[in-house]
């Protein structure tokens, strides 16, 4: 009869602890659940966000390695679909890049150039972004407006300081500003150090004489 009355009371007290606090552990585990199912979907959300990003990307590449006008409209398109449905993703910045050196080489200035300003614009990977800057004033030193590409290459990050002096001496030179060019590259020289780059360079100071 003891052990009957002291299991009596145990159920008892479990009873008042559920009545008590019964709604609040169902909803405890409800947000529990709900959190870890909710990221779960977000995982695969992102993650197929990514694949859809890559195939854009992928799509891209093989049209950039492409000749003729289809190409260029693919290229074009699927820059276009990875900026305004995929603006975040890493495959992007890239992607742009890819486009504006394939527009470039088609000679579609007004084409590389937009692709370049809008990622110059969006800013999502800085080092892309500084990239981009120093291949947009390529694009506008080629349709011959040079202060606008000056522009470009002004406020050089520190990383590129010695390949944005090299590029402000190609604009100076196409200004009819040797001496300045000049003075430029020599900028350039010492910013690059051992840099391979510096010794093209070194033939366009060569190149000008006694400029």
């Amino acid at each position: 009869m003891a052990y009957d009355l002291e299991e009596q009371e145990k159920l008892d007290a479990l009873r008042a602890w559920w009545d008590k606090y019964g709604t609040l552990c169902a909803i405890v585990i409800f947000v529990v659940v709900a959190g870890v199912a909710g990221w779960r979907g977000w995982q695969w959300y992102e993650g197929h966000r990514a694949g859809q990003a890559m195939g854009y990307f992928e799509a891209l590449e093989s049209a950039a390695g492409q000749r003729g006008d289809d190409a260029v409209a693919r290229i074009k398109a699927a820059s276009n679909t990875l900026r305004n449905d995929f603006s975040g993703s890493g495959y992007t910045s890239r992607g742009v890049l890819v486009a504006a050196l394939a527009l470039q080489e088609r000679k579609d200035l007004d084409g590389a150039r937009e692709q370049l300003e809008w990622l110059v614009k969006n800013k999502a990977d800085p080092a892309l972004a500084a990239l981009a800057r120093l291949r947009l004033a390529g694009v506008l030193l080629e349709q011959q407006q040079y202060d606008q590409a000056l522009a470009q290459v002004s406020n050089a990050p520190a990383a590129f300081a010695g390949l944005y002096a090299d590029r402000r001496g190609d604009i100076l030179l196409a200004q009819g500003k040797p001496a300045d060019a000049k003075s430029a590259w020599e900028t350039a020289l010492k910013e690059l150090g051992p840099d391979p780059v510096a010794q093209i360079v070194q033939l366009k100071i060569d190149a000008l004489g006694g400029a």
